[in-house]
């Protein structure tokens, strides 16, 4: 019930800022603010109750409770109505029982002279009169149990639940069911029309020698990308679900949402991993440390979340074994004395997607697994899905040269565009427009990353001068870094929240990435310094420099104890992010795997490009990395000795350099995303191996 309210405020939120009724919006916000009913949010509902008996306001106590009665209780079968009753006498005792551990028995008194006429003809209160006249009321025998933490933790989950069942009873929202209901039936429709289509061309396939008859194809595929508007009239074709979610009990409310499920602990784990030669460590200069005890308890709540996530134990399956005739040898690799190691992946398909016509910069999937928005140099953004069939959904172009994008976090239709204009567009990629544009600053006017924040609608981008890191530019060298700045902006009010602090200079930022639930920020720069925000005191937590040049792309480990790093120098270094600026492992790639990439032609043409989207994307359990090459893409696995990545698997496909690369495990099978300086992407879906 609160996830389907949540969403339809959004969406009457978004049409109001679309149609420009600010005043409304305003009244809407004012009025969500003071909704008793919290957005039936059961949480919320008693964290109020609880506020009003701390502060010994019964007036309003009781009101908040009529209210409740009026709006909820008054619908319920009269089965139901002596458990309310119990409950509002426990709302009442839990009161009391406060005003005598705080010692404030004036309010204990007013309690009972304003009640007198409504409980003195309860039996259950008989014994409660006496209590303001009780030298000690808590060694009463009929009193003493209400005492104790465990009674109010009792009643306060009994609540709780009550609650929680009720409005899940109270189907308020009818038409959220009827529209995804709606949407499932319009795309099996549109599933079964090509069906029927699939079948009547079959129909008239020659036979026994006869002619050979063309069929006419629909005029949405004949004039698909003819005037560079690709936008499809088929919708995707993948089921939605309708199934309701299983409720979460009352201490689950309270506990943070992982990102993954998966209960395999990977190879890389914690800050106790064997330590390496001295000369693999890079201690900190004096004054790149900024750590202070919050962003340090922060750090171990974070440790201690992801172990008890790592402590479930993973559904069990079934081993799948590989078809006679299967191309399993790109699955497995050779170490250096040339054993065979146990293949990790089965390269099951591989697709192409070629509606580029320039080289790719960004190329990212959402979190649900069914887009994927792809940006090249020109500046033409496509949208397209690949399941169950390879389409394009949208085509972006803009005037104004775009520089970077990332999918919103929810809801996830919508995608953040930065510009090189000094403005960040929200595009709604199933309307098929802009929403709005926000100015972000004219004299820092190349948006080089953005980031959105797990946990909420904000979102991190980083603005930089003109020139610097980032452009295609000639095979010369490349320019020094230049001034930058990092801002935090909200999608809901469109305002700048927060500029952050970067030190020791202003620099362009190239790479933000955020931890599972966004309480941990990490940059690389074009300073080659790697920094650490705590974005729950929205302040600096450490920096180190990382690498010999600028840092390209940069992450977090799938445990989060350590941050791993791509830089201009070459090297692929993963951080201890407890101990700041210490090595966990080092490894040297091949330029082709770093960039800058080169494209060379016919008489002489060279394209120099330097790197702007993903290096390297882990697997679903942070085993395994994917990173660029020459010819497609490579996937190593971590180990926690030397050498630090262990070759597995050469996807391949590639004619020109591989750019940028993104890794989805959303579905049932991994898909890895390769994209090159020609505008090709490659859409490898692999089968993982358990061992």
């Amino acid at each position: 019930m609160a996830s389907a309210v949540e969403r339809t405020d959004e969406h009457v939120r978004e049409y109001l800022i679309y149609r420009g009724f600010t005043n409304t919006l305003k009244h809407l916000d004012h009025e969500i603010k003071a909704d008793k009913e919290k957005g039936f949010r059961v949480d919320k509902m008693i964290e109020q109750l609880q506020q009003f008996v701390q502060s010994f306001d019964l007036f309003s106590l009781k009101e908040y409770w009529l209210y409740l009665d009026r709006r909820l209780f008054c619908r319920l079968e009269d089965v139901y109505k002596s458990t309310v009753n119990k409950l509002r006498t426990s709302l009442y005792r839990y009161y009391v029982i406060n005003t005598i551990q705080r010692g404030n028995l004036e309010k204990t008194q007013e309690f009972f002279q304003k009640q007198a006429l409504e409980l003195q003809g309860q039996p259950e209160w008989r014994d409660w009169f006496m209590l303001p006249f009780l030298p000690a009321p808590e060694q009463n025998p009929a009193i003493a149990p209400y005492f104790s933490r465990q009674w109010a933790d009792t009643f306060l989950v009994s609540l709780h639940n009550f609650l929680s069942v009720l409005f899940q009873c109270v189907h308020i929202l009818h038409f959220d069911a009827e529209v995804q209901r709606m949407t499932s039936l319009t795309e099996e429709n549109e599933q079964l029309q090509q069906q029927l289509f699939a079948m009547q061309t079959e129909s008239r396939d020659p036979k026994d020698g006869e002619g050979v008859t063309l069929h006419k194809l629909p005029p949405y595929v004949q004039n698909m990308d003819r005037l560079g508007d690709t936008e499809d009239l088929v919708s995707s074709q993948r089921a939605v679900s309708t199934t309701t979610p299983p409720s979460r009990n009352f201490f689950s409310t309270f506990l943070p949402q992982g990102r993954r499920t998966s209960g395999k602990t990977p190879q890389m784990t914690s800050g106790s991993l064997p330590s390496h030669p001295s000369g693999a460590r890079k201690e900190p200069s004096a004054g790149q440390v900024k750590a202070n005890g919050g962003f340090m308890e922060t750090l171990s709540q974070t440790a201690k979340r992801r172990g008890e996530m790592e402590d479930v134990e993973p559904p069990a399956e079934t081993p799948f074994k590989a078809p006679e005739g299967t191309n399993s040898c790109s699955s497995g690799a050779e170490t250096g004395g040339g054993l065979s190691v146990e293949q990790a992946f089965i390269k099951l398909s591989q697709e192409e997607y070629g509606e580029h016509h320039s080289s790719i910069m960004h190329c990212r999937v959402d979190c649900s697994g069914r887009r994927v928005a792809s940006l090249d140099v020109d500046g033409v953004i496509k949208v397209w899905s690949f399941n169950p069939v390879m389409q394009t959904k949208a085509t972006i172009m803009s005037k104004s040269p775009l520089l970077s994008l990332e999918w919103a976090t929810k809801p996830d239709r919508l995608l953040l565009l930065g510009t090189g204009v000094g403005t960040v567009r929200l595009y709604d990629t199933d309307a098929k427009k802009n929403l709005y544009e926000m100015n972000i600053d004219e004299t820092h006017p190349r948006i080089l990353s953005l980031a959105c924040s797990p946990s909420g609608s904000s979102f991190v981008c980083s603005a930089a001068a003109l020139g610097g890191s980032g452009s295609v530019e000639s095979a010369a060298a490349l320019p020094a870094p230049v001034s930058g700045q990092l801002l935090l902006w909200d999608t809901k009010t469109v305002k700048q929240q927060l500029q952050f602090s970067l030190e020791p200079d202003p620099v362009a930022i190239n790479c933000t990435a955020f931890n599972h639930n966004g309480n941990l920020l990490v940059t690389g720069a074009a300073d080659g310094v790697i920094r650490l925000f705590d974005m729950q005191r929205l302040e600096s937590a450490m920096s180190w420099r990382a690498h010999d040049g600028e840092v390209y792309s940069v992450e977090f480990s799938y445990d989060e104890n350590t941050v791993l790093s791509i830089g201009e120098d070459g090297k692929f270094v993963q951080w201890n992010i407890h101990r700041c600026g210490v090595k966990q492992s080092e490894q040297v790639l091949p330029q082709d795997a770093t960039g800058p990439f080169v494209l060379s032609g016919y008489s002489g043409y060279k394209q120099v490009q330097v790197p702007r989207g993903r290096l390297f994307a882990f697997d679903s359990e942070g085993q395994h990395v994917l990173t660029c090459s020459s010819t497609g893409g490579l996937i190593y696995r971590l180990t926690s000795g030397e050498p630090a990545l262990e070759r597995v698997l050469s996807l391949g496909g590639h004619k020109a350099p591989v750019v940028t690369v993104d890794w989805s495990s959303a579905l049932d099978c991994g898909t890895c995303l390769t994209a090159s300086m020609d505008g090709k992407i490659k859409l490898s879906t692999l089968l993982a191996q358990k061992s």
